[in-house]
């Protein structure tokens, strides 16, 4: 089978990570990124959803960046989720 090359530029310290993540998986990162390429494919278009953030999302992720996160309460979670 033929094979193209791919360059890109990824900061060092995600590549890292995902490599470590990956090889956890038993995947290299040439699978991985032939499975995104694949999906792409399938999806005909990125498999997941790309969207610019609303302002309510924009404060929570500030917030969460903060730090500022309220405990989750699994009890009360149930009950809004019955409402």
């Amino acid at each position: 089978m033929k094979t193209a090359a791919i360059n890109a530029r990824i900061a060092p310290d995600l590549k890292d990570d995902v490599e470590s993540i990956l090889a956890r998986l038993g995947v290299s990162t040439t699978q991985a990124i032939t499975m995104y390429f694949e999906q792409i494919r399938m999806n005909r278009g990125l498999p997941f959803e790309v969207k610019i953030p609303n302002d309510e999302t924009l404060k929570a992720m500030k917030e969460a960046e903060a730090g500022h996160l309220e405990p989750l309460n699994l009890e009360q979670l149930r009950k809004d989720m019955v409402k």
